[in-house]
């Protein structure tokens, strides 16, 4: 099999793919992915935090991620010229050398089924940190703090009517 064939195979299964002695293409441990002959690579609390914040966001279903505090000062923090979207409100992950664990703190719209929309953002939230970044995600805690109900609270506590 040649490289471009086994980056393909990696791609598609998405999972990473080594070679034996005799070459074969072996599934090869993750945390090796790390480690090389060249040195090695370490990958931030910030970048797993990141990843895991975009994954869960693209899920159907999640509104936004974080308590209401953490909300309220997002909202403002988006009102200040310049300053971005934090994307680790509501993301607090651990990462070791070889694992990772993610607790998300999830706003669902109402109606979404929570068993299915939680399975939804592990599988998401998973796939995505352990294919960017060759680390194992030991597990995903979701927090389901609010429903979103189609209002919104603003600073300064009053009830919003979004459209």
């Amino acid at each position: 099999m040649t490289n471009m064939t086994a980056e393909v195979q990696e791609k598609a299964s998405g999972r990473p793919l080594g070679r034996t002695a005799s070459g074969e293409v072996t599934a090869r441990n993750r945390a090796g992915l790390l480690d090389s002959e060249q040195g090695q690579t370490k990958i931030s609390d910030v970048v797993v935090q990141k990843i895991a914040s975009l994954s869960a966001r693209e899920v159907p279903g999640v509104r936004e991620l974080g308590g209401g505090t953490a909300r309220t000062i997002g909202a403002l923090r988006e009102r200040i010229p310049g300053a971005g979207t934090s994307h680790s409100q509501g993301v607090t992950v651990e990462v070791g050398e070889r694992q990772v664990a993610v607790d998300l703190d999830l706003l669902i719209e109402y109606g979404a089924a929570i068993p299915a929309l939680a399975r939804a953002v592990r599988q998401n939230v998973i796939g995505a940190i352990e294919g960017m970044t060759g680390l194992e995600v030991v597990e995903v805690n979701i927090n389901v703090v609010d429903v979103y109900l189609g209002e919104d609270t603003d600073a300064t506590g009053q009830r919003t009517r979004v459209e």
